[in-house]
């Protein structure tokens, strides 16, 4: 059995802490199989550690829609925030990537609404049915759209720290490419265990120490 966490920010992120060791050492833990780098609007940080790491980094980013956030998995180039959701999941696909929906209907976080997901259900690969930094607990509602949809489900940590990796993430039986991993969720189970407060708290907390580093 194979741990993936498909939702994780770097140093790279504003908010995220993760360097190259962390990454290094969540895989040498044995917690977690392959881990997704998803930072905010750039994947360069992403593709360096895949290149340090191999296969068990995925290439990620977590797009800022005009309509919440959407994640590419498997992306080569990175993709323009500030796009709508439409043409966000077009770009993510002509590059043979995958759309995965974070923390959907969540409104702290910019989460997709009902709404803005309606305009690109047939397009979504992956519903995060369980994030690991909620703090609106959508799961119920999030799995639900999943199974009306036909779309694979995944837990993810979110983590943007050391406090919060590898209690969320979900297990597969074979190793997660962009050919095998929807049906790899199929059947899957996901651990769904909270990344505490400190792990909620994180990116509050990167955000202020990359000020104060700054000033």
């Amino acid at each position: 059995m194979l741990c993936v966490d498909l939702h994780t920010h770097s140093v790279a992120s504003p908010d995220g802490s993760l360097r190259t060791a962390d990454y290094h050492r969540m895989l040498a833990s044995g917690k977690l199989d392959y881990i997704a780098v998803t930072d905010h609007d750039r994947i360069d940080f992403a593709l360096k550690l895949r290149a340090k790491l191999g296969e068990h980094i995925i290439v990620g980013e977590e797009i800022s829609t005009q309509a919440g956030e959407i994640i590419g998995l498997f992306l080569s180039e990175p993709i323009a925030a500030g796009l709508t959701p439409a043409e966000t999941v077009t770009h993510i696909h002509e590059q043979g990537g995958l759309v995965y929906v974070p923390h959907p209907f969540e409104t702290v976080r910019k989460g997709l609404s009902e709404a803005a997901l309606a305009t690109i259900a047939s397009q979504v690969d992956i519903m995060e049915t369980y994030n690991g930094r909620s703090l609106q607990n959508h799961s119920k509602l999030a799995a639900q759209w999943a199974t009306e949809h036909n779309v694979v489900g995944a837990a993810s940590s979110d983590a943007h720290g050391l406090r919060g990796w590898g209690n969320t993430c979900s297990t597969v039986t074979e190793a997660p490419t962009r050919e095998s991993l929807l049906k790899a969720l199929q059947t899957a189970q996901l651990q769904t265990k909270s990344t505490g407060v400190i792990g909620r708290l994180y990116p509050k907390l990167n955000r202020l120490r990359k000020w104060t580093q700054r000033v």
